[in-house]
């Protein structure tokens, strides 16, 4: 084999390990477990940021490369997912299994050595999502609420990876990100309806695009909202940010709010991927102010 078809065989492997563990989620899952450790952190360690950073990535590959080990013959039947390495049959299943398998042992390795605690939490993630998210997908509505669990893990992981500590302040960032997955998910649900119902997968709570997923999606939203501003308030422990922060995340959770009323007036799938997107930017951005809150707070 020549050095040219080694690098294409290295290359398609590559792009395929990137589907396999979903490389875009594992990215911004991972930014949400860096932006719980800089919150908890009393002196940053960039040594510790790193195996945070690889056996965070480790934890949410490993979940993606059994939960698509599970769902292959499904994912088949979708556009969206048909062309991924195992329905499109360019990797096979005990590849599939031994990178998913070894994701997990070095995953939950550097947690353990960061934090036991972050490793049990990294476990329990792990768990959630590969035997009870990924099976009720296609048995009932609640999986998605299961499918939070693991969902909220990560920026809770972050504070407890920097601190071996769980108590109010990770729950309190878990409670953030347990109630935004609902509006998040519920609107790619909504927008990816078709698909999913070519692959048997009940996504939305009420099973359609009627009037009532959008209100349930209405309140999540604010209760999103209000878990968002509890830091403000100073009944957080050291979790606490200021009031101008605490503006900044209000005005970033009503216009959520305002894409979700929209969505319920409208119930089409472009309102429904408008919503999926600002409530992306609404989590990414709360996180960056709750860092920048503590940094500049630090310096006042």
């Amino acid at each position: 084999m020549s050095t040219v078809q080694v690098q294409q065989v290295e290359n398609s492997f590559l792009q395929d390990f990137y589907a396999l563990t979903k490389v875009r989620l594992a990215i911004s899952v991972l930014f949400s477990a860096i932006a719980g450790y800089l919150l908890g952190a009393n002196n940053i360690e960039v040594l510790k940021l790193i195996m945070l950073s690889v056996g965070g990535y480790c934890m949410v590959g490993a979940s993606n490369a059994f939960n698509q080990v599970i769902e292959k013959d499904l994912d088949k039947l979708m556009n969206r997912t048909k062309n991924r390495p195992l329905p499109s049959g360019r990797m096979s299943i005990n590849t599939a299994l031994t990178i998913a398998i070894a994701l997990t042992v070095m995953g939950l390795t550097l947690l353990y050595m960061l934090s036991p605690k972050a490793a049990m939490f990294g476990a329990i993630s792990i768990f959630c999502y590969v035997s009870l998210y990924t099976p009720l997908k296609t048995k009932t509505p609640l999986a998605v609420f299961v499918g939070a669990i693991p969902g909220a893990i990560p920026f809770m992981l972050g504070w407890v990876a920097a601190t071996n500590d769980f108590s109010i302040e990770p729950g309190t960032l878990f409670m953030i990100q347990f109630f935004w997955q609902f509006p998040h998910f519920w609107a790619i649900g909504w927008f990816l309806y078709e698909d999913y119902e070519r692959g048997g997968f009940f996504m939305l709570p009420t099973g359609k695009q009627d009037s009532v997923t959008a209100k349930q999606i209405i309140i999540y939203t604010v209760w999103t909202i209000l878990c968002s501003i509890i830091p403000v308030f100073g009944k957080t422990g050291s979790l606490h940010i200021s009031w101008i922060s605490g503006m900044l995340v209000l005005l970033l959770g009503l216009w959520m709010l305002y894409k979700a009323i929209i969505l319920y007036k409208r119930r089409t799938a472009k309102s429904a991927k408008n919503l999926m997107l600002v409530s992306v930017a609404y989590i990414s951005a709360l996180q960056i102010i709750y860092v920048a809150d503590k940094i500049i707070s630090q310096w006042i």
